[in-house]
């Protein structure tokens, strides 16, 4: 099925916490670390470098203040959508409003590196019309997210700051153990570009 299924890479937040210890200027997407394959890469590329060839409906969301992200995303097949809200739940419903007829969804934070592609691959797998496919490591739930049909039309309503958790419960949520701690590791803060 995964012919049909999209990916959204939400790129839109500002990153305030990684800013307020790294500067101002400075963009987590754009900085560099090492991935799980040893090449130095940008955060945001080592996001799209691991998203399987097979999903070839690709959206990332940002704002129009981030270029150089969005040539990044055009040279790995990306369609781009700009807004000018940050918040999760405006990033999800742009993303899916931009590829609303297909029949599933992978939703992928822009700052999440170190996430394996076989363990997306896993995820994409789990996706079905009323299901929720979710990485499960050491016991919590992880990223990245696949939406199955049924849940487009709550997807494209999201708003604000609130992620598509609440719609958990609107379906069957398939459970996808993993032994890959990068499900859960985000780049919250410069210390967190060093995998471990």
């Amino acid at each position: 099925m995964s012919e049909s299924i999209g990916v959204i890479v939400l790129a839109a937040g500002q990153g305030s916490r990684f800013r307020q210890v790294a500067g101002e200027d400075k963009d987590k997407l754009l900085a560099d670390c090492a991935g799980r394959d040893g090449a130095v890469r940008s955060v945001i590329e080592q996001v799209l470098v691991n998203l399987p060839a097979s999903l070839e409906k690709r959206v990332l969301v940002t704002t129009d203040d981030r270029p150089q992200v969005m040539r990044m995303a055009q040279a790995y097949g990306f369609e781009i959508v700009v807004i000018e809200s940050t918040g999760m739940g405006d990033s999800i419903a742009a993303g899916v409003s931009e590829c609303p007829a297909l029949s599933g969804w992978l939703i992928v934070l822009g700052d999440m590196p170190f996430i394996l592609p076989s363990s997306i691959e896993r995820v994409v797998a789990g996706i079905a019309d009323d299901c929720v496919s979710v990485p499960v490591h050491a016991g919590e739930y992880g990223h990245p997210v696949g939406f199955g049909r049924s849940f487009g039309p709550g997807l494209m309503g999201l708003s604000g700051d609130h992620g598509a958790k609440p719609l958990f419960a609107q379906g069957r949520v398939v459970e996808v153990a993993v032994e890959d701690a990068g499900v859960l590791w985000d780049v919250d803060v410069p210390a967190a570009l060093v995998f471990s």
